[in-house]
C-alpha cells in the first residue's frame, strides 16, 4: 500500500485549501471520480478526530467518500482554521480533509463544509458524540440527506435514545441501531419455526447504560404488539408464546450466544459486538430513509421499564 499524503495547512482558510486540494489531484492523480458520497464528521474536539478518522477510513472501503472532519475548539480563542488533507495509504478509498476549528468558526461549521462538499453526490452527517437535540435543524444535518447519531456515548444513553423519537426526521438513525443488526436477524430467524403461535410477552435483558437494547426492545414491541418489558441484568432477549419459550443470552463482552428453546437443546451462535466502524459501514449503504428504525424508536414508548 502506497504511503499515505499528509499535507498540514495551519491557520489557513477554506479557498487555500480548495486550492491545495486541486493541486494534488493534478500532481498525484488524486481523482474524485467514483466517490460516492460526502460524509462530514461533526467531532466535539480534536481528541476524537482519529477515533472517527479511523472508522470512516475503514467504511470507505466499502464506500468511496469525501470525509470531512470538524474538529470544534474554543468558541472564546482567536479565529482561526488549521487544516489537514489526507489521501492514499491509511485513508483507505476516503480524501480526507480535517478542519480543526476556533473562535466564530465553531459557530458557523456550516459554511466551512460547503466549499467542500462533491458536487451531484449525497451528503452524510454523522455525530460520534455531541449530537444535536434536533439533528435534522443543525446547521450541518440540513445539508445532509442522512443523519447519523450515536446515543451509546451520550452522558444519559437511554434518556438520549428515548429523545430520538421526538426529534426524529426521515433521514435520522443512531448507530445503537445498527448495533443490534444481528440480533435482530436472529430473533427472526427463531420466531420464523414452529409452533407459529403469538407471541405473548418479551423480556429485553441488559446493562441500563446500552440504547441498543431499548431499540432493541422498541423494535420487537413495535412488530410483535405484546407486552414487552425492559430489565438491567444479564444480556439476554426471552420471548414466551403459549407452548413455547425462545432466549437468546450473551455474556457482555462475549462474542458468542447461547440459544435455548423449550424441549430442544442448546445451540451456540456467533455474536459478537458491533464495532462503530462496522455500524457506520451498513448505514452508509442506504441513504434513504430508514421506516422500520422510525417504528423502533415509536415502538419504545409501549415498552415497561423495571
Amino acid at each position: 500500500m502506497a504511503a499515505a499524503v499528509i499535507i498540514d495547512m495551519p491557520d489557513t482558510d477554506t479557498r487555500e485549501v480548495s486550492k491545495r486540494l486541486v493541486q494534488l489531484r493534478e500532481a498525484n492523480g488524486v481523482v474524485t471520480v467514483g466517490r460516492v458520497l460526502t460524509l462530514v464528521v461533526c467531532t466535539l474536539d480534536s481528541s476524537e478526530a482519529e477515533d472517527a478518522i479511523d472508522a470512516a477510513n475503514d467504511a470507505s472501503r466499502e464506500h468511496p467518500c469525501r470525509v470531512i472532519v470538524l474538529a470544534r475548539g474554543d468558541r472564546t480563542s482567536e479565529t482561526r482554521l488549521d487544516a489537514q488533507i489526507r489521501v492514499g495509504g491509511d485513508a483507505g478509498a476516503a480524501e480526507v480533509i480535517v478542519l480543526r476549528l476556533q473562535g466564530d468558526l465553531v459557530s458557523h461549521e456550516n459554511s466551512v463544509v460547503i466549499p467542500f462538499l462533491l458536487p451531484d453526490t449525497p451528503v452524510v452527517a454523522w455525530w460520534p458524540r455531541g449530537a444535536p437535540d434536533f439533528p435534522s435543524k443543525d446547521a450541518v444535518g440540513r445539508l445532509a440527506t442522512r443523519r447519523i447519531t450515536d446515543a451509546t456515548f451520550a452522558p444519559d444513553p437511554q434518556s438520549t435514545i428515548k429523545a430520538r423519537r421526538n426529534s426524529y426526521a426521515p433521514g435520522d438513525t443512531d448507530l445503537a441501531w445498527s448495533r443490534i443488526t444481528y440480533w435482530r436477524a436472529l430473533l427472526a430467524a427463531a420466531l420464523d419455526e414452529q409452533p407459529f403461535e403469538a407471541v405473548e410477552s418479551v423480556t429485553v435483558s441488559g446493562l441500563r447504560g446500552e440504547p441498543a437494547l431499548d431499540m432493541l426492545a422498541g423494535w420487537l414491541a413495535a412488530r410483535l404488539s405484546c407486552p414487552v418489558v425492559r430489565q438491567t441484568g444479564d444480556l439476554k432477549v426471552e420471548i414466551h408464546r403459549p407452548s413455547v419459550s425462545i432466549a437468546i443470552s450473551r455474556p457482555q463482552e462475549g462474542r458468542t450466544a447461547t440459544l435455548t428453546r423449550t424441549g430442544e437443546p442448546e445451540q451456540r451462535l456467533a455474536l459478537a459486538r458491533r464495532e462503530t466502524r462496522d455500524c457506520l459501514a451498513e448505514e452508509l449503504r442506504h441513504l434513504d430513509a430508514d421506516d422500520i428504525y422510525a417504528e423502533a424508536l415509536t415502538g419504545i414508548e409501549r415498552v415497561s421499564y423495571e
